[in-house]
């Protein structure tokens, strides 16, 4: 599609410049089997990789969830503790990525607001359809509130975040554990420009159905690796945007406007507050779908990661 003279100019560049580098790799295809062209994919963001911001400690630690051991990276900001806890569950269309590909993203984050940052490393889709990822993040959620002091963390504050299709595991695992552990408080939700809703019938959709970057094309791919049964996509724990959405903590909304999500984040912000949920919501013009890996290039990213640190500060203050 034509370049948007919205577009902000370092996004621009940015898009150039990862056009470019994407030229190096194999095509990524939205056909299976899916190992070749995830392969490339993460190649391609690797490419991002910042050893900076460094922090006390990094570290992979292993839990048992459901059968499953998961691999989960602890970022440390600090040796003291116990510390407040982000965990943060990567983007990919629950498809793509890993706990590499957000690695700077994570530190950003732990440096920022002094918080622990835990990435886990979900079962992805197709193989793993839904809900197996959201029940392995509720039990993340779990392990960490009850035996967190064990890795010098909070139990007791923990902020659950994610981007795109991670921000819809955020959202779905905090109405699970609403639903499944009352007496478990989180303290906020950080949802990054997140998949709400599987109808894909917005403006937004219609605007941007051609790029930037993520498509509808590509996201009906999405859906349909995530939930191959139509049925389970009625869930709110897939489709946040039919579920009753009293009672959740605060949280912090952050929308790329130039993104087919766009509509469906502005809208599920409308329905937190109509729910009574403390929301803060911030739009970033100019920007596209996944503009927070671009921290390094593009000073709206680092706007958005510094906003996001000052929350984590306020909700997890004592």
């Amino acid at each position: 599609m034509p370049q948007d003279p919205r577009l902000d100019p370092e996004m621009a560049a940015f898009t150039t410049m990862m056009e470019g580098r994407a030229a190096n790799f194999p095509p990524q295809r939205l056909e299976r089997p899916l190992d070749a062209s995830r392969a490339a994919n993460d190649a391609l963001n690797m490419t991002l990789f910042n050893p900076e911001p460094r922090v006390a400690e990094s570290t992979d630690r292993w839990l048992g969830v459901r059968g499953r051991r998961i691999l989960c990276r602890l970022h440390r900001p600090s040796t003291g503790g116990p510390l407040p806890v982000l965990i943060y569950l990567h983007g990919g269309g629950w498809v793509w990525n890993s706990v590499d590909t957000h690695d700077t993203l994570m530190r950003r984050y732990a440096t920022g607001s002094g918080a622990a940052v835990i990435g886990p490393d979900y079962a992805l889709s197709p193989e793993a359809a839904f809900p197996q990822a959201l029940e392995e993040m509720a039990g993340v959620v779990r392990w960490v509130a009850a035996k967190g002091a064990e890795w010098g963390l909070d139990g007791t504050r923990i902020v659950l975040g994610g981007d795109s299709a991670g921000a819809n595991l955020a959202l779905g695992a905090a109405l699970l554990l609403r639903q499944s552990d009352p007496g478990l408080r989180l303290s906020g939700l950080l949802l990054n420009y997140g998949v709400f809703d599987d109808r894909m019938a917005t403006p937004s959709y219609a605007e941007f159905a051609e790029g930037y970057g993520l498509t509808r094309e590509k996201m009906r791919f999405y859906w349909d690796c995530y939930t191959p049964d139509p049925t389970d996509r009625m869930s709110p724990y897939a489709a946040p945007a039919r579920a009753d959405l009293r009672g959740l903590p605060p949280c912090l909304i952050h929308i790329a406007e130039l993104d087919v999500l766009a509509d469906e984040n502005r809208a599920m912000a409308v329905a937190l507050r109509q729910a009574g949920v403390a929301v803060e919501e911030g739009t970033f013009p100019g920007t596209v779908h996944g503009f927070l890996r671009a921290a390094d290039h593009v000073s709206a990213a680092r706007r958005a990661v510094d906003s996001a640190a000052a929350w984590l500060r306020r909700v997890t203050e004592r």
